[in-house]
């Protein structure tokens, strides 16, 4: 749609010059001779701008101007001074007047600071729209689930949302960790302020310093320039730590003075910059684990295990199947244009059996899949992907069957530990002896994977793996 410009100048020759020439840049243009009529038409129609003369006859441009921001908000006034009145243009850029042009009118000038003005309020349009649809995704009704465990999730998220403390989500991948961590700081204090996010595995271990803190430039071969780091782009607001487990020890201790001290010092700097930023880390490792085993920091855990959230695995609310799956088609449905009324009883109840190993995640895919395949009306049996249907299909599952906790107890670590240890064997076996598919089999990061090789002597990572990594 034309952007709607209002001119109002008592001389005709003004109006038509500005009318030809507004014309000419696409512009849908209204002309009228004073400001009592423009007062008329404001009312009846709305307009992207006003352009308006100083000196007119019964309301002059100064009281339309104050007409128009207490009446128009979002409507920008633009002032036509005569030159040698300029301070009565300042005047009015104070009462909210975005800006004045001065007559004699230079073209190229006229052209140019009107085309900014509506380009600043489209950017300024956009930005209240976003801010207002990212609230709305990452509110709790964006969090779908009626179980007691997702009850507990989201009074969990309510009570932390006004605070600054440091909150540690936990659970199974694909379980909603990042969307939770949104929902906390969305529904916060720290809602306008910046949302960082970054996947603490997927950056090469050489550069995870100078991506968190930043770099002087020369700090190294590459460094071109000064670049701030994660932690400065999210001063003031919430920077999110997926994968925290994943973090190297050297970053460990990097990462816990910033978080004691509320200082970072870029690569390459002898200064400090203080940052007040909120942690939110999440992870789907047994950081407690790590801990014992020296892989993780105890004083680094217990600074981020301020208030942990537990994600819960969608085989432990079964009952919220049914409703995420209908989230999930209306969602497909709008996105893929497609028309699919409902799912059947029978496909629902395949559905909920299914155990999810990739939780909540895998269940959107697997409606999404079903959504873009679907030509009939409703979703059927038939429709879901085979590896649902039949148990022969269905990803293997750990079961505690067969082991017995007698009086004596169990070593549980030990025990668990074996079944890692099959199950990574099985994952390399499945993928050709190629550990990096093997990793993706498994739902976990090729460091992860690397790390979890050595600790079994599972063999040796390739060279092209490691090239592959960075």
């Amino acid at each position: 749609m034309k952007p709607r410009i209002l001119v109002v100048d008592d001389e005709e020759s003004i109006r038509e010059f500005l009318n030809i020439m507004l014309k000419k840049e696409g512009y849908d243009v209204t002309c009228v001779e004073d400001g009592q009529k423009a007062d008329e038409i404001l009312k009846k129609k709305s307009f992207e701008m006003v352009i308006s003369d100083l000196q007119m006859p019964h309301i002059t441009g100064l009281e339309l101007l104050k007409i128009v921001k207490e009446n128009y908000p979002n409507t920008l006034f633009m002032l036509i001074t005569a030159f040698g009145t300029t301070e009565t243009a300042v005047e009015a850029m104070k009462m909210g007047a975005y800006d004045y042009i001065t007559k004699p009118f230079k073209l190229d000038e006229v052209r140019i600071n009107i085309a900014n003005a509506l380009r600043s309020k489209t950017l300024e349009t956009e930005n209240v729209t976003l801010k207002r649809e990212l609230t709305k995704e990452y509110s709790f009704q964006n969090l779908v689930g009626n179980s007691q465990a997702m009850h507990q999730v989201f009074d969990l998220i309510k009570r932390v949302s006004d605070t600054p403390t440091n909150v540690l989500i936990t659970g199974e991948s694909g379980t909603g960790k990042e969307m939770v961590a949104k929902a906390i700081h969305y529904n916060g204090l720290l809602k306008d302020k910046s949302f960082i996010s970054v996947n603490c595995g997927a950056i090469p271990e050489s550069l995870m310093e100078s991506e968190m803190f930043g770099h002087k430039k020369g700090s190294f071969t590459g460094a071109i320039a000064d670049k701030p780091g994660l932690f400065e782009a999210a001063d003031g607001g919430t920077l999110f730590l997926d994968e925290v487990g994943e973090l190297p020890l050297t970053i460990q201790v990097k990462l816990l003075r910033a978080i004691q001290e509320r200082v970072i010092r870029r690569v390459g700097s002898t200064d400090d910059t203080h940052i007040n930023v909120r942690i939110i880390a999440a992870t789907n490792r047994d950081l407690e684990q790590m801990v014992r085993e020296g892989i993780f920091r105890q004083d680094l855990y217990y600074r981020l295990n301020v208030i942990q959230i537990r994600t819960p695995a969608l085989r432990e609310r079964r009952e919220d199947v049914a409703i995420l799956a209908k989230h999930f088609l209306k969602k497909y449905n709008d996105r893929l244009n497609k028309n699919i009324s409902g799912i059947s009883q029978e496909a629902l109840a395949i559905l909920k059996g299914y155990d999810y190993p990739g939780n909540v995640r895998e269940l959107e895919n697997i409606i999404e899949r079903t959504v873009a395949l679907e030509a009939g009306a409703s979703i059927l049996p038939e429709s879901l992907p085979p590896f649902v249907k039949t148990t022969s299909g269905r990803r293997e599952m750990v079961s505690s069957e067969g082991i017995e906790i007698t009086d004596d107890g169990i070593d549980l670590d030990k025990i668990v530990g074996q079944i890692e240890k099959e199950l990574i064997i099985k994952a390399i076996h499945a993928a050709n002896g190629v550990k990096k598919r093997a990793a993706k089999l498994l739902g976990i990061t090729f460091r992860s994977m690397r790390y979890r090789v050595e600790k079994y002597n599972l063999g040796s990572i390739s060279e092209d793996e490691l090239d592959d990594e960075g």
